[in-house]
């Protein structure tokens, strides 16, 4: 009998029952401290800073669903939120490095780029990685990292993860892939030949917008150890409260994923023939620019779906205006459908930027409410 399948993992992996007392569920070990019985004599952990033993679980079950065993190389770093695990990722380049940063990324992380890590002395700039020339136009002696998002935010582009890994070893930098929308669920990216898995925990992962947090994923033992000692020199670290939310969540990843991915491609196609919409993103859908490459490496499409309605600007505004079920809210990938205008909230840092997105671009977050109740909401707020 097979225990490698990812809804077997998402519940059992590092989640044995605990050896003192049999629950069934990972503790939440609220400590800050370990009492040793003589100096460097423990059991595995000193200070919560460096480990603690719910975050372990929590670390280990990542791993697994990413595709990266307990005992094997590499393994999964938690941090406190995604924005947190970026930073870390960004403080494996030096002065003088580059990397490229696809040209649709999320507002966060081009902020933290080109606002932050730019001081000092990191280089960055924005490709169009769904084209091979996008990428090695980009490329430059002094390149160490590819920062891929796919699908990415808010336009739901789709870029080749081997296609672009393959290009970014020939010249030696690493890349890493922002799995967030996509999920371990729908897509492996170190399979396809990624360094570094990145989740925005705070997303599907945790899947109820109830707890922030980040995950870095990797089969690379010094890559671990570098970004391990990081992260306790600089302390980026989630609680044991919100380790303890993430272990819940995942384990109804498979299926909450199933019922976003089926919401979606309905309420896709619904905007596709509405005469109200002049366009829709959804890689699910055959008329998407990279549907073919999303059918190769993705398992399913996702709940993400980006559209644009007739009218610009002030139908957008008034089209998120009028949900009842879609929450105006930034954030994505819980329960609950949210609805939001990207250059209007979560992408401001972009505007006037090689990453800059239509201003009357509508996202949604499709929850995993009965699909006609979502049709019908977006009918009525259409207008």
């Amino acid at each position: 009998m097979s225990e490698d399948r990812f809804e077997t993992l998402a519940i059992h992996a590092g989640q044995d029952p605990d050896p003192a007392t049999g629950a069934a569920v990972v503790p939440i070990y609220a400590t800050s401290t370990y009492v040793q019985s003589a100096p460097g004599d423990h059991k595995g952990y000193e200070y919560s800073r460096t480990d603690n033993p719910t975050r372990t679980a929590l670390q280990t079950q990542i791993a697994a669903l990413e595709g990266v065993a307990l005992g094997s190389p590499g393994g999964c770093i938690t941090a406190a939120s995604g924005l947190a695990a970026t930073s870390l990722i960004g403080h494996l380049l030096k002065p003088g490095d580059h990397l490229v940063l696809s040209n649709d990324a999320y507002g966060g992380t081009f902020r933290l780029f080109d606002s932050v890590l730019s001081n000092y002395g990191i280089q960055w700039s924005a490709a169009d990685l769904t084209t091979d020339a996008g990428l090695t136009n980009a490329l430059r002696p002094e390149t160490k990292l590819v920062w891929v998002e796919t699908p990415t935010n808010p336009l739901l582009r789709v870029v080749d993860i081997s296609r672009v890994a393959a290009t970014a070893k020939e010249h030696g930098a690493m890349v890493t892939v922002d799995n967030t929308f996509a999920t371990p669920y729908f897509q492996q990216p170190l399979d396809l030949g990624a360094d570094l898995v990145l989740h925005s925990s705070t997303k599907y992962l945790g899947g109820h917008s109830d707890a922030v947090g980040g995950a870095i994923v990797m089969r690379s033992e010094s890559l671990y150890e570098r970004l391990k000692f990081m992260q306790n020199a600089l302390g980026p670290v989630p609680g044991p409260f919100d380790a303890y939310l993430f272990l819940r969540g995942i384990k109804t990843l498979a299926v909450r994923m199933d019922r976003h991915a089926s919401n979606a491609a309905l309420i896709a196609a619904f905007l596709e023939a509405d005469p109200r919409v002049d366009r829709v993103w959804y890689p699910g859908l055959e008329s998407h620019p990279q549907h073919d490459v999303a059918r190769k490496q993705m398992s399913g499409f996702g709940g993400m779906v980006s559209f644009i309605p007739k009218g610009g600007v002030d139908a957008a505004n008034s089209t998120v205006q009028r949900t009842r079920l879609f929450f105006l809210a930034e954030s994505l990938g819980g329960v609950e459908s949210l609805i939001e205008v990207p250059a209007s909230m979560t992408h401001m840092s972009v505007e006037g930027t090689d990453l800059e997105v239509p201003v009357d671009l509508v996202r949604l977050s499709v929850g995993i409410e009965h699909v006609d109740d979502l049709i019908s909401d977006l009918d009525r707020a259409l207008g």
